[in-house]
């Protein structure tokens, strides 16, 4: 399933890195997508919505 979020305060690779290995955790199997200029992050992955938002929040990063 395809989803997109809005993250706020990813500012360099490491930010990026961050957020992929936090939904690569959930999924191994995932795609993950940074558009961190945009502040979006597009993931494909079959792990619920609310869980990958989760992660992402986990890392230090506002999901909206």
């Amino acid at each position: 399933m395809n989803q997109t979020f809005d993250v706020q305060g990813m500012t360099c690779g490491h930010c990026e890195r961050a957020v992929t290995q936090a939904v690569k955790d959930l999924d191994p199997k995932a795609e993950v997508r940074i558009d961190r200029a945009a502040g979006k992050v597009e993931v494909d992955t079959a792990a619920e919505r609310e869980s990958v938002a989760q992660a992402i929040t986990a890392e230090g990063y506002a999901v909206r």
